[in-house]
């Protein structure tokens, strides 16, 4: 009797050469849009705290904007600066809204271009 012989399996080396290419595109994907997404998640932050501080609530647009500046050298999110956002005031309440684009090169003359746009609201 002869014994029998089992084949084999597992990934083929065409499979992993594609699965790690794929990886490595969105590795790269990742660590260059990683930067600019934390960027806009610290100005909306900024812009939110600014706008429901109990000190500006009785504020003029350029003290808005001062302290708008302030907390961002506190803070950072230099993405956004204080003549970038649009101050509105609904009933008692102030609003701060802001949007902006960021052009991401990629590789070679690839790039991303992301539309930020965000609101105290």
């Amino acid at each position: 009797m002869k014994p029998s012989i089992r084949r084999q399996r597992g990934i083929g080396v065409l499979s992993l050469l594609i699965g790690g290419g794929m990886l490595f595109f969105v590795s790269l994907l990742g660590m260059k849009v990683a930067p600019d997404v934390l960027g806009y998640f610290t100005v909306l932050k900024n812009v939110k705290a600014t706008a429901h501080d109990p000190g500006n609530s009785g504020a003029n647009v350029s003290q808005i904007r001062s302290a708008y500046r302030t907390r961002t050298q506190v803070e950072g999110g230099s993405s956004v600066t204080a003549e970038d956002l649009e101050i509105t005031k609904e009933g008692n309440e102030i609003v701060i809204s802001f949007a902006y684009s960021t052009k991401i090169p990629l590789f070679a003359n690839v790039s991303l271009m992301i539309d930020f746009e965000g609101s105290s609201k």
